[in-house]
């Protein structure tokens, strides 16, 4: 079996970022070799014009291609629990907000909410300028997912409001 096919169908299978040597040791492979077949894979997703591509932000990743997002929108809408659509709610209303304000109004668990937004595209992060804390600040992508019309930083009172009875939660 060819080593770029096999890590093809690890970074299909898990379904999410994978380092290296998480692959390598999937694979029983020596890391070096694992890098540059991941190198020729990456290469070869590139140089094709498919909806798939190979991502390598933080670790390893096939996903499909920002242009096609609408059709896996469609098909695989998002599914957020209660508990991280309050937290959501929490950074819309304030955005940006500061991580460690959101700590304080969503208590502890917001950090994991945080983490599930951030890998979802529905919120950004940003570190602040002391670097101490990280700002955060709703995308596009929840815009187009609740279909809120204009710039998603800056809900009008009213889209914030139907945001609002939407979740079902008060001010």
């Amino acid at each position: 079996m060819d080593l770029k096919s096999r890590i093809e169908a690890v970074l299909f299978v898990t379904g999410k970022a994978v380092s290296l040597k998480d692959i390598s040791e999937i694979l029983e492979t020596d890391e070096q070799e694992v890098e540059n077949a991941m190198l020729d894979l990456i290469m070869d997703y590139s140089s094709r014009d498919g909806a798939l591509e190979i991502d390598d932000e933080n670790g390893y990743i096939i996903q499909v291609k920002e242009e096609y997002m609408d059709i896996v929108e469609k098909l695989c809408p998002v599914d957020i629990t209660n508990a991280v659509l309050k937290t959501l709610t929490v950074i819309a209303l304030k955005e940006p907000i500061r991580q460690s304000e959101l700590k304080e109004l969503r208590g502890s668990t917001a950090y994991d909410h945080v983490q599930e937004l951030v890998d979802k595209g529905l919120i950004s992060r940003k570190k602040d300028k002391n670097g101490r804390s990280y700002n955060l600040k709703t995308t596009p992508k929840f815009a187009e997912y609740f279909k809120i019309k204009g710039n998603s930083e800056i809900l009008s009172k009213l889209e914030t409001k139907k945001l609002s009875e939407l979740l079902e939660l008060n001010k």
